[in-house]
């Protein structure tokens, strides 16, 4: 061999072997592959976005659905830990039907029967929840693809184009929804939308928490507050039927943090026994003030402490009373009923019937705007 051409076989070896793991997409923090989210759908491609701060914390999302597939924050003890359910590849959730982590759409919640008016013309929806219209229909948004408009190392920007009568909602609306990890470790969710003909919309976050960053365990030790003195009852298919409750001597006071646990099961109490557990929409006393916490969460065992802050009306508390065991997500761990606890900004469900409610109508020329933020922290006791 010419001793002299060594120097240079070695360098070519060496850019090889370079080339191709630069090549191999590196894992995220909670140990997903972005290659398992490359796919293609109704001939727009998904992918995983990786959003960091510089605290270390990671939050994952992908443009199928806009959902969060994965939140790592520090624990009491500084450990890393998955936070919301979900699954690990793109394949899983076009195939399963679920909300997880889904950016919600064009109607988050439930219409009445799938029925609504709106300056003088009927509208009707499709049905897929006992009879009723529940979180855009059956084709929601979150089985759609969004388009991804902007990426940088702490923010995701996320595109929906919906044409007039998507899901038989009226109007092409052009919706966004922007993922930002803060310096606090915080999440923080801004909406917007715009129409070119009179609709409903009513825009939301998905993700199913479990703080104690094992979804094997129940999340019926989590200490929950909500700022809220009042909620809106549903009948047995979970439609409001109008009124404003109190919470006080109900199961469904937790102004005072209580935990979830508690009175979940209190099935002589007719709401709980509709809802399964909690799935109802607290009416929120921070009057849209987006400094004011609006609930907090607890893990007694990992200390993760979650605020939630929105200018939203409404929260939406969902025990994840209809998870039964048949769904295997992110690390093979099966989803047991009451694996997480969904805390859901929004305006009151089926509020296009009821024109004493905040409206959730959106017309040519306005802008839709909703803003959560999800702020992690961990307490020592």
């Amino acid at each position: 061999m010419n001793k002299k051409r060594l120097p240079v076989c070695v360098t070519m070896v060496c850019m090889s072997l370079f080339c191709a793991c630069t090549q191999v997409p590196s894992l995220s923090l909670s140990g997903l592959n972005p290659a398992s989210f490359k796919a293609e759908k109704d001939g727009q491609q998904t992918a995983l976005f990786i959003l960091k701060n510089d605290q270390g914390m990671e939050v994952c999302v992908t443009n199928f659905g806009g959902r969060v597939v994965s939140i790592m924050v520090p624990d009491k003890a500084g450990t890393l830990r998955d936070v919301v359910l979900g699954f690990d590849n793109v394949n899983d959730y076009m195939q399963i039907p679920s909300d997880f982590g889904a950016s919600i759409g064009r109607y988050a919640n439930r219409i009445d029967q799938g029925r609504f008016t709106l300056e003088g013309t009927d509208y009707e929806l499709p049905k897929n929840n006992f009879g009723h219209c529940l979180h855009g229909g059956p084709n929601g948004w979150q089985y759609k693809v969004y388009e991804m408009e902007n990426l940088t190392r702490e923010s995701v920007t996320l595109v929906m184009h919906s044409p007039d009568g998507d899901e038989s909602f009226p109007g092409n609306v052009t919706a966004r929804v922007t993922y930002t990890v803060t310096p606090d470790n915080a999440l923080e969710i801004a909406y917007q939308a715009t129409t070119d003909k009179p609709t409903v919309i009513n825009m939301t976050n998905h993700s199913y928490f479990n703080l104690s960053g094992n979804p094997a365990n129940s999340i019926l030790d989590h200490i929950l507050y909500v700022n809220a003195q009042y909620f809106t009852p549903v009948g047995r298919t979970l439609i409001p039927t109008g009124q404003m409750a109190p919470v006080a001597g109900t199961p469904m006071d937790f102004t005072v943090p209580e935990a979830i646990g508690k009175d979940i099961d209190s099935t002589g109490h007719e709401q709980i026994s509709f809802g399964n557990g909690f799935d109802h929409n607290w009416v929120l006393d921070t009057r849209g003030d987006r400094n004011v916490v609006a609930a907090t969460l607890i893990s007694p065992v990992s200390g993760i402490k979650l605020d939630v802050y929105t200018g939203e009306p409404g929260l939406q508390v969902y025990s994840g009373n209809f998870l039964d065991g048949t769904v295997t997500g992110k690390k093979g761990i099966v989803y047991q009923k009451r694996a997480a606890v969904c805390l859901e900004t929004q305006h009151y469900p089926d509020s296009p019937n009821r024109s004493e409610w905040p409206s959730t109508a959106l017309r040519p020329g306005e802008t839709y705007t909703s803003h959560c933020t999800y702020k992690f922290s961990t307490i020592t006791n």
